[in-house]
């Protein structure tokens, strides 16, 4: 399989779409904003005017958009993936999404003999541009296997989980860690802040202990002096928060936690820093404490 084509050219699919066109991929790209193909166009990518003309030219379909409506409306919406079908092709969504959505989605392109998978991946466009995310995939097992070389291109572990749906359930309860991870570090800092304690102590003894994590030894320092390098969003953790929130009602479970969580990083976009890295919501919690 050589002939991959990005639906969606945000941080995270223009980085997917230059590591593949590194990798010796031909890869072809679709986004409304053109502006945002030009760096991929620049390295060798087809720009396309429609996901239409995205499926034509692919073998493997990936769409990276925001969420589930996105997901539909570039698949069977005039112009849509569905009207340049083949017989080859294999879509692959990489969004983030309610799992029940996912599963109405890939039922709907079984209607037009289309196979979807789920594609979720845990890393930023920082790790995405080597090769080094983590791909948690579902749906067809054929289809995995026979997209499986283009998915150990992406990442450097990929999992193949079972049916449709199961991978997008694993992606919320990922991002159920790092939403939860971002507010305890923010608490912590700005508690031990608010007491005279440098907080890179504190840091350093979290670091030397069993509960340290990746986002304690690297994103942690850049919290305290309030330099981000935004990979992903406060406004769209937000969005994946809700999804959560949503998934939990679906499945008729209560996620206590994450419905705090829900309402502090809607309070965050409402005071201005949606458009800050989700590590940012340090920031919310310094304002609500008269901290600076």
């Amino acid at each position: 399989m050589k002939k991959i084509g990005i639906i969606g050219l945000g941080m995270l699919g223009n980085a997917v779409a230059l590591h593949l066109l590194e990798s010796g991929f031909e890869v072809t790209v679709y986004n409304r904003t053109k502006e945002k193909t030009l760096q991929a166009k620049a390295r060798g990518a087809k720009v396309v005017t429609s996901p239409k003309e995205i499926a034509e030219n692919s073998e493997l379909v990936i769409t990276i958009v925001k969420n589930a409506n996105a997901v539909k409306d570039v698949s069977f919406e005039k112009n849509g993936i569905i009207e340049g079908r083949h017989e080859k092709l294999i879509v692959a969504d990489m969004s983030t999404i309610d799992p029940l959505e996912s599963k109405i989605i890939s039922k709907k392109f079984q209607e037009y003999n289309i196979n979807k998978l789920d594609i979720p991946v845990m890393g930023g466009p920082n790790v995405a541009i080597t090769g080094d995310l983590v791909l948690m995939a579902s749906g067809n097992k054929e289809s995995f296997d026979y997209c499986k070389n283009v998915f150990e291109n992406i990442a450097n572990k990929v999992f193949f989980l079972g049916e449709s749906g199961i991978a997008h359930s694993v992606k919320l309860a990922m991002n159920l860690q790092i939403t939860m991870l971002a507010l305890a570090l923010s608490e912590g800092i700005v508690l031990v802040k608010k007491a005279n304690v440098n907080p890179k102590i504190f840091l350093e003894i979290l670091n030397s202990t069993y509960f340290k994590t990746g986002m304690s030894e690297k994103k942690a320092y850049k919290m305290i002096e309030g330099k981000y390098d935004t990979t992903f969003t406060l406004a769209n953790l937000k969005k994946d928060i809700s999804t959560m929130t949503n998934a939990a009602k679906s499945l008729g479970i209560e996620l206590p936690m994450i419905q705090k969580a829900e309402e502090v990083y809607e309070s965050a976009i409402k005071e201005g820093f949606g458009e800050i890295d989700y590590t940012g919501i340090i920031e919310y919690i310094k304002k609500i404490n008269e901290l600076k």
